[in-house]
């Protein structure tokens, strides 16, 4: 005692010394001095303070102080300096509340604990000390914070700053000081990008200015990026493991057929025995009743009974024959129910296996974009040269003599997944070269370079999945195993039996206490996963007997070996068991997914390749069938009246049938079992039946079979009070909720159900649905129902509403969305990282609920959406994987920009309508089967929306969505490529999710056509659009007019209500209607002022009379061929000789060409650059009627020769300067020729025009006595030669234009209209 009194004074005199304070006068001075220093002298203790009880700063540096003490007497202190001591931990500040800058940097501290008592804290400096981890929460009280020092700490990984983000007045931050070394985050990808992202609100980041708005923007936009990117990536995996599934289950369905058949086929014949059965026993009872009074027993009764009492009478041993068939049926009923069985089981295990590997995908994925990229995953094949060398390496150290003893001969590796952490290998290397750097390390390092095994063993981790954890953290530390009752060091291996050792036998243990579920594939440890890692093993000597594996035991060692010697293997030698004593030599590289092949005969069926369960299936049902006795099949009843059931029931009156068996007939209705008031049982089996209206409001009818129907709801059913059994087997029942609430209200004393093989929508949750509404029941699907598991049940069905308590546990009252690089919702992301705002254990304030910000409520079994109005500032809110089947109750949440209601049961979002400010919408899994415009319309902030895994069958009412960024909406059902321009409205859509609708398999180039109609486009189906592939779907759909396009232009689809199609200036380019035939009623197209250079796709319309392409590039009919290789001289030396016939097999003569177009008549091709008529093919048109040419270059007349029907030819403005022989060769019914503004100076070869009655020529070079002489001739009407050389006289004896089937575009005809009342 006297001693530590000695120290203290000594300590209170040496803070006086080095502030130049009296010692002897603190008591008068003490209370005055509001800062102290004490700098480089022995100041071991933290002693005197309370002299000095209005102190505001304390620095001490340089001291020996390991820990904070004596500040309770100093609560004005403000500025605490505790600087170069020993310090290992922070403690003692309890009372400086005033305390706003605390520097404790050069110190050892391990841990930031004890602050939450520092409200007022604003600086914090821990830089230099030995931290590795931030606390979750640790610094949230800590909110004043504005400048943080964290430089030349352990700090590794970006969820460590992650917890920083709620330091929202933080301004400046410090990771790699100039003063300091960095710490480790400091050197991965992307640092800043993180920092930013999470902190906007930094000025100060490393001593750099990071105020800049463009800093912040740029940061929070690549995130965004990154998001939506890992975003698809994660929906890419979960659409591949549903695809998975549905191939499972149908190759579940497969297999389930042949048994399915078996049990359908042994249930009719069972029932139909059961029923003869009844009717021998009553027979038997009613024939010795007979004889006891004398009668003959065949005096009375039907045909049928007459037949079954002398079957009787005949074959005494009837009844027992139809019992001992009746056993043998059930046996093998057993047989197929356990097929039954064994198949559901290999499917849950196929399916439990490609889950767990989706989610061991889903949760790399969410590690890759947590750690901006610093950890990436790659999945190898056959082509990657490291999966053949990791392969290799796995397969050389596999002994199969090491299985022997449980039959496995081989190993499989179902993928290898490659590990990028560069925060594990920048440790590994540091590591490494600090070894190396060592006076000590002459070694050659490579030598002692290995790759060996690590497999988790189960019985003794911490983490319910180790393998998921080592690739991001790497291993666990040497005291970590310790402590887990394993060797003080990392367990490895060069041998995959020895290092999956402990794996098989925890596993055989728990099978062999019952522990562990039933399997039916023998082999329980069949998967496996290992991890491969790059081990720097060091100096390594052999473990001796006798010392535990400890570095204190191995002191110059840095791993040690355990050689294993199985008995009898050849390569015994080579496996050894390693533990390397620091963690940080050890760098996974590689996880191996594997499983283990058993031998010969032993091999487990695989769903997910289709392996048959049933080789060679036993005939032994179709012999059991066949047993005597064989039954006469019994005519079907297709309806009931009075006759016909008082036949079946054996009954003379209908009040007195207790029992009717209607089973295996055809009745779909039972209109008078309503006058059986007295029945009790009855049978319906193998029926028609889709619903059980008909039984309702019977008093005493107690047993119902209605096996093998097509039960679709029990909806209607009313009035069964003493209904007690009711078999629902084999039906088409769906929804569990809504029968059981019919059972419930209308069959309250029911004892046994049996629902099974019914699709129910999640049957994982029917029998617990059922119990915990039925309470009533003892029995359900033939198993007894336990008090545990009612109670539960009844647990569950109460908590199925949304309460207070509900609320309490599950809200949120944050005011901001959380900053973090997560692809969880707000709702579901504030549970998990936000502490519950509320104290149970008091009572809550008034208007505790308008406080609530987030909710999430998912998997909590609800069946509506109640008690939410009061929630009137709820911005966040999550529903999944509940049983709502309407969206109601949040009219009140106007303030909600968050909702959602994935996998539940929703048919339409009225409930949504009024949410104005909603931002987020996902209702994937429901039973969606249209987007109502009106809703979305009211919804004019919708940036996300996700409505996969419904059953929508049409994009129509999305276009209202105007807003939409993000449209998830795959898996449904659409199929038409028009509903892709109802997406066209979306001018803001930069990711679409169409997968896994027929659309998408039916539409070819699919993805092109879908890139060309949304241009705006950044990802489609989870995968980038490429720049290539804008420009490709430009060249192949650029001015395409489709089926597709005349819809979205006329705004219906009724292709055959299209008489006159009209698009003018529309950019086409070509056009491809086909099928054709939609438009057989089309009658007139105009394509005026668009890009065709063919006529296309228009050649095959039927029937079109008009067809107006004005002002278009035409060059043929049809499009041009591609080039021909250049002729031979050989092949030019036949063309230019005609007699040899070489070549003219192509020849364009228009009347060697297949006639097109049969119906057309009218044809406008001016303004087209026409400067060859040959090339056009005309002739081919062989029904026209007026062609119109005007405003082109054509120079010379020709390509007529087919056109005999031909009426009215215009080629006004053209430059043609004579007419050829040839150019009006088979014209001989044209009645009206223009010429007009061309270059004739001579009208010549006019003679085949002997019907020619109006000829224009105006603006032309002709002269008198050549025109005289030309159209001498002619039998002319109407002719027209003003604009001439030399003035003419025009006489207008008739004109009457020819046909008024023209298209509605400009004729020619009513110019020279005008011109003609210049004549008069």
């Amino acid at each position: 005692m006297i001693q530590s009194e000695k120290q203290r004074h000594n300590g209170d005199e040496e803070v006086c010394i080095a502030n130049g304070v009296s010692y002897e006068k603190i008591p008068q001075e003490g209370s005055s001095i509001t800062a102290l220093e004490v700098f480089f002298s022995g100041y071991p203790r933290m002693v005197g303070l309370s002299l000095f009880p209005r102190l505001c700063q304390l620095t001490l540096v340089g001291q020996s102080i390991s820990h904070i003490k004596g500040l309770e007497s100093c609560p004005l202190l403000r500025e605490f300096w505790v600087v170069e001591c020993q310090l290992t931990d922070i403690s003692g500040l309890q009372n400086c509340h005033q305390l706003q800058k605390l520097y404790l940097y050069d110190n050892q501290i391990s841990k930031i604990e004890n602050l939450e008592s520092l409200v007022n804290l604003q600086v914090l400096w821990l830089n230099n000390n030995f931290i590795t981890h931030i606390e979750v929460w640790i610094l949230d009280p800590n909110i004043s914070i504005e400048n943080l020092n964290l430089s030349g700490n352990k700090i590794c990984s970006f969820k460590e700053l992650t917890l920083l983000a709620p330091l929202t007045c933080l301004r400046v931050l410090g990771l790699k000081d100039p003063q300091s070394s960095p710490t480790p985050v400091c050197l991965l990808c992307n640092y800043a990008t993180h920092v930013l992202y999470h902190m906007p609100g930094l000025q100060r980041l490393d001593t750099y200015d990071v105020s800049s708005k463009h800093l912040k923007d740029a940061a929070e936009s690549t995130v965004i990026k990154k998001m939506m990117y890992y975003n698809m990536r994660v929906r890419t995996a979960q659409r591949n493991l549903a695809e998975t599934q549905a191939n499972l289950l149908e190759n579940k369905r497969n297999l389930l057929q042949l048994p399915e058949d078996r049990i359908r086929a042994l249930n009719y014949a069972l029932k139909n025995l059961e029923c003869e059965l009844s009717e021998v026993q009553a027979l038997c009872r009613k024939s010795a009743r007979t004889w006891e009074d004398g009668l003959s027993p065949l005096s009375e009764g039907s045909g049928d009974r007459s037949d079954t009492l002398a079957d009787i009478t005949r074959d005494p041993g009837l009844e027992h024959k139809i019992l001992s068939k009746l056993d043998t049926l059930k046996e093998r009923l057993q047989f197929w129910n356990r097929k039954l069985e064994e198949i559901e089981s290999w499917y849950q295990r196929d399916l439990a296996q490609a889950t767990k590997r989706n989610e061991m995908m889903v949760y790399f994925l969410l590690m890759e974009l947590e750690t901006v990229g610093n950890i990436r995953f790659e999945e190898g094949c056959s082509t990657d040269p490291w999966f053949t060398s990791c392969y290799d390496l796995l397969l050389s150290r596999f002994c199969a003599w090491d299985y022997k003893a449980h039959g496995i001969t081989g190993i499989k590796i179902n993928r290898i997944i490659r590990i990028h952490n560069r925060s594990l290998r920048l440790r590994f290397e540091d590591k490494l070269h600090t070894l190396l750097a060592s006076e000590e390390s002459t070694m050659n390092y490579k030598r002692w370079l290995e790759y060996l095994f690590y497999v988790s063993d189960p019985e003794r981790t911490s983490e319910k999945n180790e393998m998921l954890h080592i690739p991001e953290d790497g291993f666990k530390t040497a005291d970590m195993y310790k402590a887990l009752g394993r060797e003080r060091a990392v367990p490895l291996s060069n041998s995959l039996s020895v290092t999956d050792s402990p794996r098989i036998e925890y596993t055989q243990r728990q099978a062999n206490q019952g522990t562990s579920k039933q399997s039916i594939d023998p082999l329980l440890f069949r998967h496996g996963q290992l991890i491969v890692s790059k081990v720097f093993l060091g100096r390594s000597f052999p473990i001796h007997e006798g010392n535990s594996v400890d570095a204190l035991n191995y002191p110059k060692a840095h791993s040690v070996y355990r050689n294993v010697s199985p008995d009898g293997c050849d390569c015994s030698l080579r496996q050894s068991q390693w533990f390397v004593f620091d963690r940080e030599l050890v760098l996974p590289e590689y996880l191996i997914d594997f499983e283990y092949i058993t031998q010969v005969g032993k091999s487990i069926p695989c769903l997910s390749f289709n392996v048959p369960i049933f080789v060679n299936p036993p005939n032994n049902s179709r012999e059991t069938l066949n047993m005597e006795p064989m039954l006469k099949p019994r005519p079907k009843l297709l309806c009931l009246d009075e006759k016909t059931l008082l036949n079946v029931a054996r009954a003379n009156v209908l009040s007195q049938i207790t029992v009717l068996n209607l089973h295996g007939n055809s009745l779909s209705k039972l209109k008078e079992i309503s006058r059986l008031t007295a029945l009790r049982r009855l049978t319906i089996s193998f029926n028609e039946f889709t619903q059980l209206d008909d039984i309702s409001h019977m008093p005493n009818l107690e047993f119902v079979d209605a096996s093998y129907n097509h039960l679709l709801t029990l909806e209607g059913l009313r009035g069964l009070g003493r209904l007690n059994q009711l078999d629902l087997r084999w039906n088409q029942l769906t929804r569990a909720r809504e029968e059981t609430a019919v059972l419930r209200k209308h069959a309250p004393t029911l004892l046994r159900l049996d629902t099974r093989h019914n699709p129910w929508h999640r049957p994982e949750a029917v029998r617990m649905t059922v119990l915990g509404r039925l309470i009533s029941l003892t029995h359900l699907d033939d198993m007894l129902v336990t008090e545990e598991e009612a109670g539960a049940a009844v647990q569950m069905a109460a908590g199925s509403r949304i309460s207070q308590a509900s609320l309490l546990a599950h809200s949120r009252t944050d005011s901001e969305r959380p900053r973090s690089l997560s692809l969880l919702s707000a709702a579901q992301l504030l549970d998990q990282l936000s502490p519950s705002p509320w104290d149970i254990t008091g009572d809550l304030e008034q208007g505790w609920t308008t406080k609530i910000t987030a909710l999430n409520l998912d998997s909590q079994r609800l069946s509506r959406l109640t008690n939410l109005d009061k929630l009137v500032n709820l911005r966040w809110a999550s529903f999944n994987d509940n049983n709502i089947s309407k969206v109601e109750g949040l009219d009140n949440c106007q303030h909600l920009e968050e909702l959602s209601l994935n996998d539940n049961c929703i048919s339409r979002l009225d409930g949504v309508s009024k949410l104005h400010q909603l931002t987020k919408l996902s209702v994937n899994g429901n039973q969606l089967s249209c987007l109502d415009g009106t809703v979305l319309d009211r919804m004019p902030n919708l940036h996300f929306l996700s409505v996969e895994n419904n059953c929508i069958g049409s994009l129509n009412g999305v276009h209202r969505a105007r807003s939409l960024f993000e449209l998830y909406i795959g898996n449904n059902i659409i199929t038409s490529t028009r509903d892709i321009y109802h997406l066209k409205a979306l001018t803001n859509l930069i990711i679409l999710d169409l997968y896994g609708n027929p659309l998408v398999e039916k539409l070819e180039s699919y993805r092109i056509y879908v890139v060309f109609h949304l241009p705006s486009l950044k990802a489609l189906d989870g995968v980038a659009v490429e720049m290539t592939e804008c420009e490709n779907a430009k060249d192949v759909f650029g001015g395409r007019l489709t089926p597709d396009m005349v819809a979205e232009k006329l705004g219906h689809s009724n292709y055959s209500d299209v008489v006159d199609l009209n698009l003018q200036s529309s950019a086409i380019s070509m056009v491809d209607l086909a099928p054709a035939d939609l438009f057989h009623n089309m009658r007139s197209v105009n394509l005026e002022h668009n890009n065709l250079t063919s006529f296309s796709g228009l050649v095959y319309l039927p029937n079109i009379k008009a067809l107006c392409l004005n002002y278009n590039h035409i060059e043929s009919i049809l499009p041009r061929q591609k080039a021909q290789a250049p002729l031979t001289n050989r092949q030019i030396l036949y063309h230019k000789v005609n007699s040899s016939g070489y070549g003219q097999q192509g020849s364009s003569k228009g009347s060697s060409l297949e006639p097109l177009m049969s119906s057309l008549e009218v044809l406008h091709l001016s303004h087209n650059g026409i400067s060859n008529m040959a090339n056009l093919q005309l002739s081919r048109l062989t029904n026209l009627k007026a062609l119109f040419l005007q405003g082109n270059e054509i120079s010379q007349v020709e390509g007529l020769e087919g056109l005999h029907q031909l009426r009215e030819l215009v080629l006004d403005r053209n430059r043609i300067k004579a007419l050829g022989e040839n150019s009006f060769f088979g014209q001989a019914f044209l009645l009206e020729l223009h010429l007009a503004e061309n270059r004739l100076r001579e009208l010549n070869h006019l003679q085949p025009l002997t019907e020619l009655r109006r000829l224009f020529l105006g603006m032309n070079k002709l002269q008198v006595p050549l025109l005289q002489q030309s159209s001498s001739v002619l039998q002319l009407q109407v002719i027209v030669l003003s604009g001439n050389t030399e003035p003419f006289i025009c006489i207008h004896i008739l004109h009457v234009p020819w046909g008024r089937e023209t298209p509605p575009c400009p004729a020619p005809l009513s110019q020279l209209q005008n011109v003609d009342e210049v004549w008069h």
